[in-house]
């Protein structure tokens, strides 16, 4: 049986990204990567290419469908320092 978040976690960890990261941040990290173990560059290693690919592919597609509650609580999570900002009456 397939676990699904374990793949998730390894995925993560492969692309070495965090909490919070966003969809061009994920893109940059796996374009540098991808720099690094492609078969064709000096630093190539296909089996770490392929790997790094897979995991892309599992992030990429677990951000394009994750599905956001569009709730204020969920709006300041996303976006922390606007919190502050509101706390602190700086708008």
């Amino acid at each position: 049986m397939v676990n699904y978040f374990e793949e998730f976690e390894k995925a993560i960890n492969i692309l070495g990204v965090f909490k919070g990261t966003t969809n061009k941040e994920l893109k940059k990290r796996y374009l540098e990567l991808s720099k690094i173990y492609h078969p064709d560059m000096q630093t190539g290693n296909e089996d770490k290419f392929r790997e790094v690919n897979e995991a892309y592919k599992i992030l990429k597609n677990y951000m394009e469908n994750f599905a956001f509650e569009l709730s204020e609580e969920e709006f300041y999570t996303q976006r922390p320092e606007l919190k502050l900002k509101k706390q602190f009456n700086y708008f």
